[in-house]
């Protein structure tokens, strides 16, 4: 029972913080302290708790990293002229009628193509947003399409790092999952590529600003050449080079376009890669080619360290185990999928990262599918459409987190989200409900 109310006593903190705007980083501190009480109650040793919660923020470390490059690639892919580009070459291109949907099918292929949220996100993610931050839409609805899109190629894509991970655990191949995703994932794509076409139509966007236009083409020149730092990106994916190597040689090249074209010294390059693009003269611009550094990650780094602890913690005590109890009542394939979208709901609220949440998951659901004879792959795509895309959906969860803040939006973007919703939503209505597998 110490268990059960622990777990709605930290539910409660968080969705409070959440709700209230608190930083989540104390909420999660406090539900940390929480377990700890109750644990040392139940026998175990401060001294082991405390092992366990370092082992687990031991593994954030590359996720850490990968934040503070995000950070460091946004800065400077502004300084470069890159992202203004992108937005300058988007005004004239893009069709403002069909701009929310365009969001979306643009964002999926990105992230088709480099197989990251946070840097689909961080990139045209971010040229989106500017290109729409002159319109009356809800910039909401923007952010969430983009959202919608970032976590296609996340799910999907064979650079994923979700995707690779599932198959890993699951010990299936990874190109397998990806045609049962693509299979699963249509009707959901479909669906959610209408709504924004709906929503294009309703709230069409005004990007055809002369101003901003003009502006642009002032202050950065934009040309090809400084396309440079995200063709780089997309075409170290395509060799699956690694993310973190990828995104260090596409801060270099943009590092050198920041100084010998745009003109900008070092002391100012290094400046705005710690603390965030600004403009200095004043400009139209300045409200809207704001942000990224390493420091703005700061928030989301703190984040990351105290839930890992915390799941470290959870993890190894093997506390959460009573959740199967839940499980062994699932006698059909509906069932079962509606229990692992629970235990994925749970595990992405107590994770706070995607990984973790799919760690989680994955030990807590497998003998319940192992017991019912479902195969491997089976289980990979239920993770696939549960867990990876109900992570962004929880506010305090870096996978929503990370986007979020790189957008400079809020939480009220997360119900524009449509395709997070209709994956699972989809896939359990799909499920047999009649047809036993015991």
């Amino acid at each position: 029972m110490d268990l059960l109310i622990t777990l709605i006593l930290s539910f409660i903190l968080l969705v409070f913080s959440t709700l209230k705007g608190y930083f989540i980083f104390y909420s999660l501190l406090a539900s940390t302290l929480l377990w700890i009480a109750v644990l040392l109650r139940r026998g175990f040793l401060l001294k082991d708790l405390m092992q366990m919660a370092f082992s687990g923020a031991k593994k954030s470390f590359s996720v850490v990293i990968i934040l503070l490059l995000i950070g460091a690639v946004t800065s400077t892919w502004m300084t470069a002229g890159t992202v203004p580009s992108l937005v300058y070459y988007g005004i004239q291109i893009i069709n403002p009628n069909y701009f929310i949907l365009l969001a979306f099918l643009l964002t999926s292929l990105v992230s088709l193509l480099i197989g990251t949220s946070f840097g689909t996100v961080g990139t045209i993610g971010i040229a989106l947003m500017i290109m729409a931050s002159n319109s009356a839409v809800n910039s909401n609805l923007v952010a969430g399409a983009i959202l919608s899109g970032a976590y296609f190629g996340d799910r999907c894509s064979p650079m994923s790092s979700s995707a690779n991970l599932i198959a890993s655990l699951t010990q299936t191949r990874l190109y397998t999952n990806i045609k049962n995703m693509l299979k699963t994932g249509l009707i959901p794509f479909i669906l959610t590529s209408l709504i924004y076409l709906i929503l294009s139509q309703l709230y069409p966007i005004s990007i055809t600003n002369t101003i901003l236009h003009s502006e642009l083409l002032q202050t950065f020149n934009p040309q090809p050449l400084l396309l440079l730092p995200a063709l780089v990106i997309f075409i170290l994916a395509v060799f699956q080079v690694e993310v973190k190597i990828s995104m260090i040689i596409s801060i270099g090249i943009a590092s050198v376009i920041a100084i010998f074209y745009q003109q900008y010294s070092l002391l100012e390059l290094l400046d705005f890669t710690l603390r965030g693009f600004y403009l200095n003269e004043p400009s139209p611009l300045q409200s809207i080619l704001i942000g990224g550094g390493m420091i703005a990650m700061s928030k989301v780094v703190l984040i990351v360290i105290v839930s890992t602890a915390l799941a470290g913690i959870l993890a190894e005590t093997h506390i959460l185990n009573f959740i199967e109890l839940f499980l062994n009542k699932a006698k059909s394939q509906r069932q079962l999928f509606l229990a692992t979208m629970f235990i994925g709901t749970v595990s992405a609220a107590y994770g706070c990262t995607q990984t973790i949440a799919i760690l989680l998951t994955q030990q807590l659901v497998q003998k319940r599918y192992q017991s019912l004879k479902l195969n491997n792959n089976q289980l990979a795509v239920d993770l696939e459409n549960t867990v990876v895309v109900i992570s962004p959906l929880i506010p305090w969860n870096i996978a929503g987190l990370v986007p979020v803040t790189l957008l400079m939006s809020d939480f009220s973007c997360l119900p524009y989200a449509f395709y997070l919703y209709l994956i699972p939503l989809f896939n359990l209505i799909h499920k047999p409900r009649d047809v036993k597998l015991e």
